[in-house]
């Protein structure tokens, strides 16, 4: 996983941070749903890390950390731990760092973007980037991710000698 520390060009990659904690029973990500009408009625594999794309000679652990801030309005403490790079289905690869902490989902405040709504409309509606965050045991995670990230579930099961 060496390597994972650097700058990666926006354009091809983004920072993203898996956010855990011990639960009442096993172990719990912080997953985010993206918002906007696309994603409205999707739920099995449609979550993903909070990540997006470092600026321009952003250190990815920085970058994963701002992304965080952004997408849930909270910013968590401590130093990210490298997962390591996972590739997505259309290409976009995702430099992954793990962070134990804790989030309250309700309190989630997210960044928006606009977008042509309905398609051909003229008109801008905003959304929110994330529209919700849950914690999930790694199981029900591992359902919920899509396909791309689904191996750092493994990673963090490995980085916390969690059995799999």
């Amino acid at each position: 996983m060496s390597g994972t520390a650097r700058s990666t060009p926006a354009r091809a990659s983004s920072a993203g941070l898996l956010l855990y904690r011990r639960g009442a029973h096993d172990w719990e990500v912080l997953l985010v749903h993206p918002g906007g009408p696309f994603w409205r009625r999707r739920d099995a594999g449609a979550w993903s890390i909070p990540k997006g794309a470092p600026e321009p000679g952003e250190d990815d652990a920085a970058a994963a950390l701002r992304e965080f801030h952004e997408e849930t309005g909270t910013l968590p403490a401590g130093a990210p731990v490298p997962l390591g790079r996972v590739r997505q289905k259309a290409g976009k690869e995702v430099v992954a760092f793990a962070l134990q902490g804790d989030f309250d989902p309700a309190t989630l405040r997210s960044n928006t973007f606009e977008l042509e709504w309905p398609p051909r409309s003229g008109r801008l509606q905003a959304f929110p980037e994330v529209d919700r965050a849950e914690w999930f045991g790694l199981d029900a995670a591992r359902e919920k991710l899509i396909e791309g990230q689904r191996p750092l579930i493994e990673r963090l099961q490995d980085l916390l000698g969690a059995p799999g």
